[in-house]
């Protein structure tokens, strides 16, 4: 009599990473080391490697944008311009901009920090995918969501279809418990961080962030944590949605009640 085997798996608890790209690849579950086809759900373009993202589209003859309104563009590490060259790049995003009908373009006298700009103009949600062409776009990852940096070639495929493959990195969990002392910052728990485990102490791993030291903490100091994780290697940073999550959320995205004209 044959004997007959069955597959298994046995499914894990996940992390807040793992939960997100789940979701965004149409899957039960993930875990660490598996590769996943990821919707995304905002892109953060800006000055300096979106040109270049934009040259590539136009090279391989790809004029389709996946979604003009999932897509933020601002100028940000040169405005005002610096010099010829700069405000080249300037007026090259702003023609693609405005070609493609950027919903969100934020253009320059609007424009600002990207990384500021993002949570305050309400582009940011717990949950989601997010992915932009600067190395600290794992800032976001202070809202619950999974968010890093691409390069100019992820960045092009990213405007062309809304979907990048990841590798499901594998997490580490950091513990803040205590308090600040006074003239001690959000910026120093996070380098003590690094230097405790050093800048090659997180390469391709989602640092997540827990402990009752972040319930004092505003959104922007725990912005300031996951801004820093691109610095240890991080793939990206996570901290959970919580009271103070929702307060910022609250302030900053429309109510769902609103009156439009």
């Amino acid at each position: 009599m044959l004997k007959q085997f069955f597959e298994t798996r046995v499914v894990m608890g996940m992390t807040i990473t793992e939960k997100i790209l789940a979701r965004a690849a149409g899957c039960d579950a993930v875990s660490a080391g598996e590769l996943v086809s990821a919707g995304i759900d905002v892109i953060m373009c800006h000055d300096v490697t979106t040109p270049a993202a934009i040259s590539m589209l136009k090279e391989h003859g790809i004029d389709r944008v996946f979604d003009t309104s999932r897509i933020v563009v601002t100028p940000d590490h040169f405005q005002p311009a610096k010099d010829i060259k700069s405000a080249e790049l300037h007026k090259r995003l702003d023609a693609w901009a405005r070609e493609k009908g950027i919903e969100h373009y934020y253009k320059l006298g609007r424009a600002g920090v990207c990384h500021a700009l993002l949570p305050e103009q309400g582009h940011i949600r717990p949950g989601e995918v997010i992915v932009g062409g600067d190395s600290h776009t794992c800032t976001y990852g202070a809202f619950a969501a999974f968010s890093t940096g691409i390069g100019s070639t992820d960045l092009a495929a990213a405007i062309a279809t809304g979907e990048l493959w990841f590798k499901v990195p594998a997490t580490m969990k950091i513990v803040l418990n205590g308090s600040l002392a006074r003239g001690v910052y959000s910026k120093d728990v996070i380098i003590a961080v690094i230097t405790k485990i050093g800048v090659d102490g997180a390469i391709y791993k989602a640092m997540e962030f827990t402990g009752d030291a972040l319930k004092d903490m505003t959104m922007e100091a725990r912005m300031t944590i996951t801004n820093m994780v691109i610095e240890a290697g991080g793939k990206n940073g996570t901290i959970a949605f919580d009271e103070v999550t929702k307060a910022y959320l609250d302030a900053h995205l429309k109510d769902s009640n609103a009156d439009y004209t």
